[in-house]
């Protein structure tokens, strides 16, 4: 006999137990908590919409009272208020119009300096200065020498220790460099009249002459107490202000030089210039309408004005009879 055909292979893998039971035990659990929840918030929502349904009508009339109310008392305050109001603003307009003009004036006034100080001037008055500064600065206190200052140190600014030994500061080179501010300014006022800007150079070369001098022969001279270190106890040298003002002094002429040979010529003889026409924007679009159009060289009238002949005086006198 013919055996029957087998079925399809059994795996030989276990099967893992199924946990119905407790699947359907946890949602049993969770479906009622749900919807509990739900009735309770349709509850409060059906509740507040009541409510709010009730408290409306009382809500609108009080509503209508405070804002007819409020009303009332904005027109008073309002009727009370509109002449400080309209004064504070007239206030304002004439503020306005003072500060415009304030402002134009300036704006011309800055216009005619520009015009008068240009980039170039300025230099040169800066070099000037320094010059100046330089030459007064050799007839100033430079240096001193100080007796007791130990004795005075913790003491107010107005208790300070005698001095002695004050010296100028041309006094420690010869006044060198009067004649050295001399050339600067001489040179300063020669680029202002000719403009040769190349002579920034050689006020820049006095200027660091001014500043080897007053480092190498002044600094040091003027920390050296000298004889009064033995005469004194406690003397010590200090600087005074000359030092520092031809120190200054020296510094403006290198910078005034270098400014000079840096600046391009373009904006070293730039200066503003006023502007003629004080049409506004406005009046010009308003006026574009009216303006006339130029006629091009080529119109058709100016051709045949040239082309029809011109008639003289005979041709244009009736013939005479025979």
């Amino acid at each position: 006999m013919k055996k029957a055909l087998a079925g399809p292979a059994k795996s030989a893998a276990k099967k893992l137990p199924e946990r119905r039971m407790m699947i359907a035990a946890a949602r049993r659990r969770i479906r009622p908590l749900l919807s509990r929840i739900a009735n309770w918030t349709r509850r409060v929502d059906r509740e507040a919409g009541r409510r709010i349904e009730r408290a409306r009508p009382v809500v609108v009339r009080y509503a209508r009272r405070v804002g007819a109310t409020a009303v009332r008392w904005a027109r008073r305050i309002g009727r009370r208020l509109r002449p400080a109001g309209v004064l504070l603003f007239r206030g304002l307009a004439v503020a306005e119009r003072r500060l415009r003009g304030a402002v134009a004036r300036s704006t011309r006034a800055a216009t005619r300096a520009s015009a008068v100080l240009t980039p170039e001037r300025a230099i040169c008055a800066v070099i000037v200065a320094s010059a100046a500064c330089l030459a007064v600065s050799q007839f100033a206190d430079y240096r001193a020498v100080e007796v007791g200052q130990p004795g005075y140190a913790g003491l107010p600014a107005a208790a300070a220790p005698p001095t002695v030994g004050v010296e100028t500061a041309g006094q420690a080179h010869a006044y060198l460099l009067v004649p050295v501010a001399l050339l600067a300014a001489a040179l300063a006022a020669v680029v202002l009249r000719s403009g040769r800007r190349q002579l920034g150079r050689a006020i820049f070369a006095l200027g660091l002459l001014s500043l080897a001098v007053i480092l190498l022969v002044d600094l040091p001279a003027g920390l050296d107490a000298g004889a009064q270190a033995a005469q004194f106890s406690g003397a010590t040298a200090v600087l005074e202000n000359g030092f520092y003002a031809e120190l200054a002094a020296a510094f403006g002429l290198m910078l005034g030089g270098l400014l000079l040979i840096g600046a391009p010529k373009a904006a070293a003889r730039y200066h503003a210039r006023p502007c003629r026409t004080r049409t506004s924007l406005s009046a010009r679009v308003a006026s574009a309408p009216r303006r006339r159009r130029r006629r091009r060289a080529s119109s058709r009238g100016r051709v045949a004005r040239r082309e029809s002949p011109r008639r003289s005086g005979e041709a244009s006198a009736p013939a005479s009879r025979p």
